[in-house]
């Protein structure tokens, strides 16, 4: 049944529970507190002098051990309009009763010990003969005898019933207002939920993410709003950046699609009106089309590589000195004519291998396709440090900020070949293994490429050390 309570049902339920619970402890306890102060009173008045407590030797100088019991003690007057019940208990175990008692009390082992000199003094609960509660103090008497007397439980029992009535009522009345309380306490405190959950139910019917939810105030409805406006501007921004791709892949895509088409069209109207075209015209425009085919290859794969979400710093540890001679190595027949010269120190990462090559092939490539003929293209690794220099005519200051963006390409690298894409994966790359990139002006001309990896020179202390 508890699922099936809303939120504000089961709080005001909890509270009436936690009240009922304290009113019922608090009830309870002044029952038994009130219970034993009304004891301790009645205690007090059975050992007093005038009800028959312990007096001085000699007091009742009867001859015989229950010589009391043939008149009434002295000091009577006092037991007017106050009579205990007055009893002496001899050592045999016989008993007599003050006269004028017609319920006797009933005697028990304790009273014959007290009698014989083995217990002293003692408060217990009792009954008399005809089955009368009754609240019993039984003391030894210097005669050699004990006496024991007794008032009657009744008033303490029927005030104890009394009182406890009352704070059953208290107690009702208490747990009522509490319930009341509760649901008042409930849909007060819930009003901020009930805000939040009405603008998340609008985000979700119009799907407008712009949408703000008031976060004043530091407790936790203020926390789970803001947190709630960050959720929402992190997924307009993917969503941005996503509509962002869409339109700039559209927009790369179209050049290699139309000029593909056109190529085809081309063929296709020289074959349909009889009119070939020359096999070396032919052979250019077929070459031309593979080339616009694999560069369509090209930047399907990368807008595939952006598409995928942003993995968390790699587990596995990979050679990076290793990466950067394989990398050196696919590149090195895109520019026969080109001196790539590398040195490389060990260097071990936390990252995914593939991903990082894929890295180092851009910013080679990307090296490689500025150089000039015969230039020389240096890479160096060290100490977690790797740079790539090319001897190109450089990146202008003002396009440096933007070198990392996708589909961007500065004005003198539109007429080559590429999709805009390289430094954007490498760049992605890099953060994924929590490093830094970043692209400079080389002293003495060119650009240079400077990138660095979190790591150690040894796998087995990268491992050991964190």
């Amino acid at each position: 049944m508890r699922r099936h309570l809303s939120l504000r049902a089961r709080l005001a339920v909890l509270t009436s529970l936690a009240v009922a619970v304290a009113v019922a402890a608090c009830a309870v306890g002044c029952w038994f507190v009130v219970r034993g102060r009304l004891i301790d009173q009645l205690d007090t008045s059975l050992s007093g002098p005038r009800a028959g407590g312990p007096r001085a030797p000699g007091t009742h100088d009867s001859g015989s051990p229950l010589g009391i019991c043939s008149s009434p003690p002295p000091g009577d007057d006092g037991f007017r309009g106050f009579l205990p019940t007055l009893q002496v208990v001899a050592r045999d175990g016989t008993a007599c009763s003050a006269p004028g008692t017609t319920d006797p009390l009933k005697v028990t082992p304790g009273d014959v010990a007290i009698a014989r000199g083995l217990k002293g003094a003692t408060y217990r609960d009792g009954t008399t003969a005809g089955g009368t509660p009754v609240r019993v103090f039984t003391h030894p008497d210097a005669s050699g005898v004990a006496v024991s007397v007794a008032q009657p439980l009744a008033p303490v029992t029927d005030s104890l019933d009394s009182l406890a009535l009352l704070l059953i009522a208290v107690a009702a009345v208490g747990v009522v207002g509490a319930a009341i309380a509760g649901l008042l306490i409930a849909r007060a405190g819930l009003k901020p939920v009930d805000r939040l959950t009405e603008v998340v139910e609008h985000i979700a019917r119009t799907e407008d993410l712009d949408t703000t939810i008031p976060a004043g105030g530091t407790d936790e409805i203020a926390r789970l709003s803001r947190s709630f406006n960050s959720m929402t501007r992190a997924l307009a921004g993917s969503r941005d950046r996503q509509q962002r791709l869409i339109v700039d892949a559209g927009h790369e895509l179209r050049t290699p699609l139309t000029s593909l088409r056109t190529n085809v069209d081309l063929m296709l109207r020289s074959e349909t009106t009889g009119r070939p075209l020359p096999a070396g015209d032919k052979e250019r425009l077929l070459v031309n089309v593979k080339a616009q085919l694999l560069e369509l290859s090209s930047l399907v794969g990368d807008l595939l590589d952006l598409s995928r979400a942003e993995a968390p710093p790699g587990v596995e540890v990979v050679a990076l000195h290793e990466i950067v001679d394989n990398a050196v190595r696919r590149v090195r027949p895109r520019g026969p004519s080109l001196r790539i010269s590398a040195e490389v120190a060990p260097w071990y990462v936390h990252g995914d291998a593939t991903s990082l090559e894929r890295a180092l092939v851009n910013l080679l490539d990307n090296a490689v396709k500025f150089s000039p003929p015969d230039g020389t293209v240096t890479v160096r690794l060290e100490d977690g440090e790797l740079t790539v220099r090319d001897e190109g005519p450089g990146i202008p200051e003002e396009d440096l900020p933007y070198v990392f963006d996708r589909f961007w390409r500065s004005p003198s690298a539109r007429g080559l070949p590429g999709s805009g894409l390289g430094l954007a994966i490498a760049a992605r790359a890099v953060r994924e293994a929590d490093g830094e990139i970043a692209l400079r002006p080389a002293p003495g001309g060119g650009t240079e490429a400077w990138l660095r990896l979190p790591g150690t020179i040894a796998a087995d202390g990268f491992l050991i050390g964190g």
